[in-house]
């Protein structure tokens, strides 16, 4: 027998301590109506039971854990709002498909960078899936006013140290782990998202530096050959209106695709590149590595819940108690008719 109680032990205690203790002296003081006092002991002392969530073990549940740390590397520059994306934008893109990935990848831990103008850590490694997509839902690019020329590799130093300092944690991460059964070193991947659209006035910068340190992962573009307007983003969320797009020479400005930039992307990582649409699966390739662990037998889903059974207890004794209840008042009712 294990117990998962709704709250602390002590709070379930008095509580039911106290309802004990009144239905225990109306016991005794109420001689004529001991026969209704009794039903409603078996009531306190099944709900103090629910409120104690029993339930039969069987063991422990065994869930499989991707053992790798993964960094995602999203291009978040102007192009990236480009409405070729199924007529939205190409982050929406991203999105999905970073889901897609969390999916994919049950118990890795995520780390996120972003770049436009510069590269950042908007996320050091964590196994919180729900912050990363938080941190997805609310990317934007820079206003428009402060948008200059990107260089597609910005993040290349920037990644470079985020590997190099998540291989010299990976040992102590194992040691204090309590989700894996840990090996001494973690894979590292990494993902790029992006157009490869290179606005820079210099080459991009190469990835190559990061290489020894990917153990595997994928760049992704976005984007397609035709291209997509770009709307444009004061920075002012009060204005509303009719949406205003870039313009070049007189007409809306197309963002397209450059597949060639992304190619060398994917070559300097040492890994593959992939054009995403939004009618294409996601291929993802395989964790070097996957341990099983077990969780805690008496965690949800080790075990059978008796809670139903008390459950249907309780209903049986508050059906008795409202029959009781209505034989009382329509007795009352009768003796009222009565005197009158």
């Amino acid at each position: 027998m294990s117990f998962l109680p709704i709250a602390h032990p002590a709070l379930i205690a008095v509580v039911a301590l106290a309802a004990l203790g009144l239905v225990a002296w109306r016991l005794i003081a109420d001689r004529d109506g001991r026969a209704r006092w009794i039903p409603r002991l078996f009531l306190v002392l099944a709900c103090a039971l629910l409120a104690l969530r029993p339930g039969i073990p069987e063991g422990s549940a065994q869930q499989v854990v991707a053992d790798v740390d993964v960094v995602l590397v999203v291009d978040s520059t102007t192009s990236m709002v480009a409405e070729d994306w199924n007529g939205g934008p190409r982050l929406d893109g991203v999105r999905a498909d970073v889901q897609q990935l969390i999916d994919a990848y049950p118990g890795a831990r995520f780390s996120l960078i972003t770049f436009d103008n510069s590269a950042s850590q908007r996320l050091p490694l964590t196994t919180d899936v729900d912050a990363v997509m938080s941190a997805l839902e609310v990317l934007t690019p820079p206003t428009t006013a402060y948008a200059r020329g990107s260089d597609i590799g910005v993040a290349a130093s920037l990644l470079a140290q985020v590997l190099t300092a998540q291989e010299a944690a990976s040992d102590e991460f194992a040691q204090a782990s309590t989700v894996t059964a840990a090996a001494s070193a973690r894979a590292q991947f990494v993902f790029y998202f992006g157009d490869g659209e290179q606005t820079a006035e210099t080459p991009p910068t190469s990835f190559a530096g990061a290489s020894s340190l990917v153990a595997g992962g994928e760049v992704f573009g976005y984007g397609t050959a035709e291209g997509g307007r770009m709307p444009v983003d004061t920075g002012n969320v009060a204005e509303q209106g009719e949406t205003e797009y870039l313009q070049y020479e007189g007409s809306d400005a197309l963002s397209v695709i450059d597949e060639e930039n992304l190619a060398t992307v994917a070559a300097d990582l040492g890994v593959t590149y992939a054009h995403r649409s939004p009618d294409t699966p996601l291929e993802l390739p395989d964790p070097p590595r996957v341990s099983a662990s077990l969780t805690d037998s008496a965690s949800v889903g080790a075990r059978t819940e008796l809670s139903w059974i008390l459950a249907l207890a309780i209903a049986g004794l508050l059906a008795w108690e409202l029959a009781g209840a209505a034989r009382r008042v329509r007795q009352t009712i009768t003796d009222v008719r009565r005197a009158t």
